[in-house]
């Protein structure tokens, strides 16, 4: 019976979709579709997809040789389950229109099974478009949690958690920061790609995701990643599809876009060079692991600010997120707290890092959308990004705890200490690599 719970559960928030009264959407803009801004989009959404296989590659390359397939299937399953919840209504929770007036979530039925999406722009993209684009952030958000838990963790709860995860948390966080009248939106709360919806959603329910299943029962006092080779190729893939993660959220074919991308990139190098040169200073030995490590923290910190702030500025949020995120891992290994991939460090902090640095480097010089933060003499932005953070962190924190226990009541999380020490690969899947 327990098999059928994840189906269960999407059969029944389909079914109260329908007691909310039918709604037709005014699209967010009469300006005629733009072909160039539509052929980029186009891309930009391929390009994101393109991160969540890159993810799985990222993450399986670390861990042990006997929970390779597993971890990287965590990742693909999200291309499959995210993007029914997310056709279905997941959509419309969190781009439909507001429910109740207080910014926190969107009507179910708004854009329920993709009505409204066909022959009307949103901006100068059709809102297909903007839906698939939106789809693939919600698809790699989950896929990130999945490193804080590798090693420990039952598919099926798995499969469970994800769903209540993307309904609860990050259709809320999407809609409170995105959607016209969100709650954060409208209080001036400023995040490009993601670095709030994404990464401290997804950061923050891994460190809640650690603490609830507990340590390992083996691991191994010197673990070697299982393929390096992956990892690289992994972060490669990460890199090459962030340019339509971050240049694609201008939403248009422009000169924001350009500059996102430039950010983007140089953000990403400054945050790998720091990493490794931070090893070298601590007597470590530069490593490609540390270098690969180092460039995806760096991506994640300039995610939020890729669209607000110069290419110089984004030298800076690369550079200081590589060191605290470092520090952060180092602070990590001495306690108890078994994220195993560091998820927490590198995602959690490095979006928090750049959400902050966001508040202080924005400049309407970049973005006349933006605002001018605390290094342009101007505190309102600085302090609006702080009360968001703890906002944020709190509600996400807490809330993946709460979905952790009832998935956990519904389905067991944790696989038996025999099927960790088979691995599993062989225990949740019956595959080897």
């Amino acid at each position: 019976m327990k098999k059928f719970v994840p189906f269960g559960i999407l059969i029944i928030v389909v079914i109260l979709a329908f007691a909310f009264p039918g709604t037709t959407v005014a699209p967010a803009s009469k300006t005629p579709i733009d072909k160039a801004d539509t052929a980029w989009l186009l891309i930009s959404t391929a390009l994101v997809l393109l991160m969540t296989p890159g993810l799985a590659f990222f993450y399986g390359g670390m861990v042990q040789k006997k929970n390779v397939i597993s971890t990287m299937l965590q990742s693909f399953v999200c291309m499959g389950l995210i993007t029914i919840i997310w056709v279905v209504f997941g959509f419309s929770l969190a781009f439909g229109e507001d429910v109740g007036g207080l910014g926190l979530i969107g009507n179910p039925k708004s854009f329920f099974m993709m009505q409204n999406t066909l022959g009307v722009p949103w901006g100068t993209i059709p809102v297909i478009l903007f839906a698939m684009f939106q789809l693939k952030f919600a698809v790699i958000t989950p896929a990130l949690i999945t490193g804080a838990f590798a090693e420990r963790i039952r598919f099926n709860s798995y499969l469970i958690f994800i769903t209540l995860f993307i309904v609860f948390i990050y259709a809320p966080l999407a809609h409170a920061t995105w959607h016209p009248e969100g709650m954060f939106f409208k209080m001036g709360v400023l995040d490009f790609a993601g670095g709030t919806v994404v990464h401290m959603s997804a950061g923050w329910a891994a460190l809640a995701s650690a603490l609830y299943l507990k340590k390992r029962n083996e691991i191994p006092a010197s673990h070697t990643p299982a393929r390096i080779s992956y990892v690289i190729l992994g972060t490669g893939l990460l890199w090459f599809g962030w340019f339509g993660f971050n240049a694609g959220s201008a939403l248009g074919a422009n000169e924001l876009a350009s500059t996102a991308l430039a950010t983007t990139t140089t953000a990403s190098a400054a945050a790998a060079m720091a990493w490794i040169f931070f090893d070298i200073l601590r007597g470590k030995k530069p490593s490609a692991v540390g270098a690969c490590i180092g460039a995806v923290v760096g991506l994640v910190a300039i995610t939020p600010a890729a669209g607000f702030v110069t290419v110089s500025s984004s030298l800076i949020v690369g550079i200081v997120a590589a060191v605290v995120s470092n520090l952060v891992v180092i602070w990590r290994s001495r306690t108890n707290i078994d994220d195993t991939l560091d998820v927490f460090p590198c995602h959690g902090v490095g979006g928090m890092v750049g959400m902050l640095l966001t508040g202080v480097f924005a400049t309407k010089s970049v973005n006349s959308a933006g605002a001018e933060g605390l290094f342009y003499g101007e505190t309102g932005l600085f302090v609006k990004h702080l009360i968001a953070l703890v906002a944020v962190s709190a509600f996400a924190f807490i809330g993946a705890f709460i979905l952790l226990k009832i998935t956990d009541l519904i389905s067991p999380l944790r696989v038996t200490p025999q099927e960790e020490l088979v691995g599993l690969d062989v225990s949740q899947h019956d595959e080897e690599l």
